[in-house]
């Protein structure tokens, strides 16, 4: 009997109509019992009433349902047999009464509905008997007895099943079977006890009846103990059910502790996936797999690298194909878990299509279950209206859209059919669900301070796996997470060092965990060709001997093309395997492209004996550290030149100045400890200024290499070439006898001659030479570099041919002068060489792109003589080319003005320094 209490305003119209025609039929009864009373022995009704009201009590609660029974039915199917229609019915109703008021505080609706129901089943039930016990033959008297307990149960609890329905929405047919129908053999048993009671009454007297009140007792106590086993049985369910949902939602902690862009992503998919699901009259079965697969969906990303989950931005074609498999090992690790229900169908095709494009296995239309297409758009629905790391949450309003946008594309129309019309209840939903809670994020960033190692030691990086090792999912996550550790630590250590070859082999060493090798090359590109700047493992002599040329062999292809090469043959590198002599054990080689700044700086190859040794994967490893490695060399290779570069001219590859007066010290210190003699020859080319005029600056480098090629090939190995500048070159040559210091300089005369010749066609070129002997001289570099100097130019004044030949309007110059990049407000001293009314040459060590603007300042005293112009040309190491500016009368006028001031004191300051020679 219901027992919950209802408002009769609550209550569904059906169920109002079901209860009033109810209580009007029980009332017709009770009005006709009231006015037909008849009793056919009044001391067995008042026994029988006693014992039914006690007996009223002994309640049970009905499995499944708001309700309870007692066997006071028992005593109801006596008065039938036994007693008169209105005592039976007083007996039943009275009875009913006391049910309702034990132990409850039933509505006056209720109470009503209760008692007429009981009244009208009564009815039914005694009228079914009497008529059938009248017509039926004698021999049938106990089915009469059966077939009237039978219209008492439906009569009964049909009604009481029938409000329950209409009153909590559940099926009649259900409820009546489930929870109901269990009884009905108890009913009939109660019809055989009723039946021996009555022939016990025959025979002995109707107070032999009352020996019925153990039996009835004992059927009380066998409704209590089953029930009571039932309501175990299914809280026994209920917990499992929870632990089974607390454990799949532990699981998905697991992946939100990998993949932060998930926090609170299950929660908000669970919901609206299960709420589409609902509107799609899925099945209770697929309805519970839905559930936990909305929640475990993404755990095969635990065998993806967590770099590639956390990648902020697109992923590499190479990422993608890692990212694929996790539908298929996040369906491997749930088949273990053996679900009752078919999550791992629905796992392993979420990322399927409709139209047949997705993966792992191109399903399409109604080949996809259900609940995978359920979760791929809701999935994405979420995705997109969540914040990643690559980009801002979407307007769910804009995410409609394009969810409609793909609708028998990506995702079932039926599917985004409901989210369009609910996804602002849904989002709704999840609100009042979620909204208020405050997500306890997992402690993956706390530090543990005790425990110094573990009982077994630290790993062996060098163990390799056991064999028979389970190869599946398991060792995907656990590759996952040693490939995130180890690019973590190639990153640091990338970044650790300037030195080339110790970032080289550490990298090697650290890669290897990843990509297994029989032999690596780190090719660095130097002008047009990659020459091996790290070699190890097998053949690496071999390796590195190579000189790559771009566009040639396997490397020289990566480099020129920018594309890797995966399990290339090695042998076609360039002079590797050409040569018959040579021979390799290797079959296999995977190269990249390193990429910085400014181009390709190199070519990483790594090698392999077997074939076909090297994966996807190995691919996708190199190319994700491969932009991290190329700045790393490129920084190291721009170290190396800034270091060079503070003892080397940039132009001819001599030592500078600056590594001329250091190792003149030292040969001063080791000639002052051996008492040895010490030449220090400087030589200043003669005609430079023409070439530079008639041929140009380029050639008048080239001029500079020749001859320092030339120079320092002519010289011992012990010698010290070195360019002081400009056209001026110091040869320190220890130990050169006097006597053969004249014909040395002649030599060099020659030299210079000849790389002139070489480059413009005539003898344009000579050489002044002035030496100083130690310690004859001069007793520190200074002094002997001085003397020689103060020779040199002597010479050159001797020879009226190669005085300053100055040619309107241009001319050769020596002044120091200022020039101010624009947007630069520091000025640099530069020394102008060559100056015409167009433009000038100045030297200088700063690097100006070519177009690049700024101010020239020929008078830096008062700043009057000024002009402004642009890059035309660099030469690397030498200085810059300006061109300047279009110029109207006034300006040209002024730009006169500045030629002659020029002019004016080169003169002053040859003039002066020329005397200071002389009086020395």
């Amino acid at each position: 009997m219901v027992n919950r209490s209802q408002n009769w305003r609550d209550l569904t119209p059906g169920a109002k109509l079901l209860i009033s025609l109810v209580v009007t039929a029980g009332t017709g009864v009770l009005l006709y019992a009231a006015i037909n009373p008849i009793s056919k022995n009044i001391a067995q009704f008042i026994c029988y009433l006693l014992i039914a009201l006690l007996a009223s009590r002994l309640k049970v609660n009905l499995p499944g349902i708001t309700g309870t029974m007692s066997v006071n039915f028992l005593f109801i199917l006596l008065g039938i047999l036994e007693l008169s229609f209105t005592e039976t019915l007083v007996l039943g109703t009275a009875a009913i009464m006391v049910q309702c008021f034990y132990r409850d505080r039933p509505s006056s609706i209720q109470v009503t509905f209760n008692i007429c129901a009981s009244a009208f089943s009564i009815a039914v039930a005694y009228d079914v008997y009497h008529i059938a016990f009248r017509h039926w033959p004698a021999n049938t008297h106990p089915l009469v007895l059966i077939v009237a307990a039978s219209t008492y149960f439906v009569a009964n609890t049909g009604s009481i099943a029938a409000v329950i329905s209409l009153t909590e929405g559940k099926s009649l047919r259900r409820i009546w079977v489930e929870c109901y129908f269990w009884s009905f053999p108890y009913y009939l048993v109660g019809a055989g006890l009723a039946g021996v009671v009555g022939w016990l009454n025959g025979k002995f007297g109707w107070q032999a009846s009352l020996l019925v009140v153990p039996v009835i007792y004992l059927i009380y106590r066998s409704y209590r103990l089953y029930l009571g086993k039932l309501e175990d049985e299914k809280r026994h369910v209920e917990e499992m059910a929870n632990l089974h949902l607390r454990t799949i939602e532990a699981l998905a902690l697991a992946i939100e502790a990998k993949d932060h862009t998930t926090h609170d992503h299950l929660q908000r998919v669970r919901v609206y996936a299960i709420e589409v699901a609902k509107e799609l009259d899925v099945t209770p079965g697929e309805m519970e797999a839905l559930h936990a697969a909305a929640l475990l969906h993404d755990i095969g990303k635990l065998a993806v690298p967590e770099h590639i989950i956390s990648k902020p931005g697109r992923l590499t074609p190479e990422e993608f194909e890692k990212m694929k498999i996790h539908p298929v090992v996040g369906a491997e690790i749930l088949e273990r878990v053996r679900f009752p229900y078919p999550v791992v169908p629905i796992v392993r095709a979420h990322h399927e299509k409709w139209d047949g494009t997705g993966y792992p296995f191109g399903l399409r239309g109604e080949e996809i279950p259900i609940g995978a297409r359920i979760l791929s758009a809701v999935d994405y629905l979420d995705a997109l209206a969540s914040d990643r790391q690559y980009r801002r949450a979407l307007p769910l309003e804009e995410v409609i859209q394009r969810l409609s946008a793909e609708s028998a594309k990506s995702f079932d129309p039926k599917v985004v059919d409901v989210l369009q019309k609910r996804y602002l209840h849904l989002e709704k939903l999840v609100e009042d669900q979620f909204g208020h809670e405050v997500a306890s994020k997992l402690s993956t960033d706390v530090k543990v301070e005790r425990g110094l190692a573990p009982a077994a030691g630290f790993e062996d990086i060098t163990v390799k796996d056991a064999p028979g090792q389970e190869a599946n999912f398991l060792s995907s996550i656990a590759a996952a997470r040693q490939e995130a550790q180890t690019l973590f630590e190639l990153s640091q250590d990338l970044g650790a060092s300037l030195s080339l070859g110790e970032t080289l082999s550490v990298f090697s060493l650290k890669l290897r965990r990843l990509v297994p090798y029989d032999a690596i090359a780190i090719y660095v590109k130097r002008n047009a060709e990659l020459i091996p700047e790290y070699v190890n493992g097998d053949n690496f002599r071999l390796f590195a001997s190579l000189r790559i040329p771009l566009g040639q062999g396997l490397s020289g292809w990566v480099a020129q093309n920018k594309k890797p090469i995966i399990n290339g043959n090695p042998s076609v590198e360039p002079g590797y395997l050409n040569d018959p002599t040579k021979f390799s054990t290797l079959r296999s080689a995977l190269a990249i492209p390193l990429e910085g700044l400014a181009g390709v700086v190199g070519v990483l190859a790594v090698y392999h004996a077997e074939r076909d040794a090297f994966t996807s994967d190995h691919l996708r490893i190199l190319l994700a550290i491969s932009s991290k490695m190329a700045l790393a060399v490129e920084n190291a290779l721009k170290y190396e030149q800034a270091e060079s570069s503070a003892t080397t001219d940039y132009l001819t590859g001599l030592p500078n100045a600056r590594s001329l007066f250091l190792q003149l010290d030292r040969e001063l210190a080791r000639c002052k400890r051996d008492t040895s003699s010490l030449t220090v020859m400087v030589c200043d080319m003669d005609g430079f200024k023409q070439i530079n005029d008639r041929f140009g600056h380029l050639e008048g480098n080239r001029v500079l290499r020749l001859f320092a090629v030339a120079l320092k090939e002519s010289c011992r190995e012990y010698d010290y070439v070195a360019r002081m500048g400009g056209d001026e070159f110091v040869v320190v040559a220890p130990g050169l006898p006097p006597e053969t210091v004249a014909k040395k300089a002649d030599q060099l005369r020659e030299l210079a001659k000849h790389a002139g010749h070489e480059v413009c066609g005539e003898d344009i070129l000579s050489l002044s030479v002035g030496q100083a002997l130690y310690p004859k001289d001069g007793q520190d570099a200074e002094e002997l570099l001085a003397e020689a100097d103060r020779r040199m130019y002597i010479e050159k004044q001797q020879q009226p041919s190669r005085k300053n030949r100055r040619l309107y309007p241009r001319m050769k110059c020596r002044v120091t002068i200022e020039l101010q990049p624009h947007g630069s407000e520091a000025p640099l001293l530069a020394n102008l060489t060559d100056m015409s009314l167009g433009g000038c040459f100045v030297e200088t060590s700063a690097i100006m792109p070519a177009g690049s603007k700024l101010k020239l300042v020929f008078s830096i005293d008062d700043g009057k003589m000024q002009a402004e112009g642009s890059v035309v040309r660099i030469d690397p190491g030498s200085g810059v080319a300006v061109r300047f500016n279009d110029m109207n009368r006034e300006e040209r006028d002024k730009m006169h003005r500045v030629l002659e001031f020029v002019q004016n004191s080169t003169k002053f300051y040859d003039n002066r320094y020329l005397s200071k020679l002389l009086n020395r």
